[in-house]
C-alpha cells in the first residue's frame, strides 16, 4: 500500500505540475510564442500517458479521485484502498500547486494573483469564474458528461479484451480531447484533486466553487462506469466480488 500511495502521489504531482504548469507558464507567453489551449490540452494528456507507462503496473495510475471512485463503482477497484488513494492524489496535487506557486512568484514583475479573475492560477470555475462565462448548469453538465466518457474509455481500454499495451495512449488522448472541448467552459477539471490543489492558491472565489468540481466528476465517473458495464454485458456485483477475492488472495 505504501508503494501504491507514493506512486499515486507522484503521478498526481506530475499531472498537476505538467498540465497546470503549461497553462501558467507557457499558454500565453509574453514572447508571443505561447502554446495556447491546444498545447495545454496535450500537456495534460501527455502527463497521463507518461505516468500510465511509469506507474500503471504499481498503482493502476488513477491520479484522480473521480477515477478511483468510478473504478470502485464499476467493480474494478477494492474499496478498502479508496481513501488512501484519494489522500495520495490530493497530497500530490497540493504539493505540485505549491511548487507552481513558488516558481511563479519568482518571475520578474510578479504581481500576485487576482482572486476574482476567471481561471486565475489555472483554477476551475463557473459563472463569473468560468473562462468564458458559462453558467453553473452548463459547467456541471459538461463536467459530468466528460468525466463519464473518460471513465468509459478507461474501463474499455483496460479491459482484458482490449489490445495489450495501448491503454495509456487511448486514455491520454481522451484526456487531451476533453481539454480541447472544455478549457473555455470550466478550464477543465474532470479531476477533483487537480481542482483542489490549485484552488488553495486561487483565492476564496475558487475555493467557494470547488464543491462543483468534486460533485460533477464523481457523478460522471459513476455514470461512465455503469454505462461501460452495461455495454460490455458485465455484472457490477460479480466483478466487485471477484476483485475482493483477488485482493484477499
Amino acid at each position: 500500500m505504501s508503494r501504491k500511495f507514493m506512486a499515486e502521489m507522484l503521478g498526481t504531482f506530475w499531472l498537476v505540475f505538467g498540465g497546470c504548469g503549461s497553462a501558467l507558464y507557457a499558454a500565453a507567453h509574453a514572447s508571443g510564442n505561447g502554446i495556447g489551449f491546444m498545447g495545454v490540452a496535450f500537456a495534460f494528456g501527455l502527463t497521463v500517458l507518461t505516468m500510465a507507462y511509469a506507474i500503471g503496473h504499481i498503482s493502476g495510475c488513477h491520479l484522480n479521485p473521480a477515477v478511483s471512485i468510478g473504478l470502485w463503482a464499476g467493480g474494478r477497484f477494492d474499496g478498502r484502498e479508496l481513501l488512501p488513494y484519494i489522500a495520495a492524489q490530493c497530497l500530490g496535487a497540493c504539493l505540485a500547486a505549491s511548487c507552481l506557486f513558488f516558481i511563479a512568484s519568482g518571475a520578474a514583475g510578479w504581481g500576485g494573483i487576482d482572486p476574482l479573475a476567471a481561471g486565475t492560477f489555472a483554477t476551475n470555475g463557473y459563472g463569473s469564474m468560468s473562462p468564458t462565462g458559462y453558467s453553473l448548469a452548463a459547467c456541471f453538465t459538461a463536467e459530468v458528461l466528460l468525466t463519464a466518457f473518460f471513465l468509459f474509455v478507461i474501463m474499455g481500454s483496460t479491459s482484458k479484451s482490449a489490445p495489450v499495451g495501448f491503454a495509456p495512449i487511448s486514455i491520454g488522448l481522451c484526456l487531451t480531447l476533453i481539454h480541447l472541448i472544455s478549457i473555455p467552459i470550466t478550464n477543465t477539471s474532470v479531476n477533483p484533486a487537480r481542482s483542489f490543489g490549485v484552488a488553495l492558491y486561487g483565492g476564496s472565489a475558487a475555493m467557494g466553487q470547488l464543491w462543483m468540481f468534486w460533485a460533477a466528476p464523481i457523478i460522471g465517473a459513476c455514470i461512465g462506469a455503469f454505462a461501460y458495464k452495461f455495454c460490455a454485458g458485465e455484472s457490477v456485483q460479480k466483478s466487485t466480488v471477484k476483485g475482493r477475492r483477488k485482493a484477499r488472495a
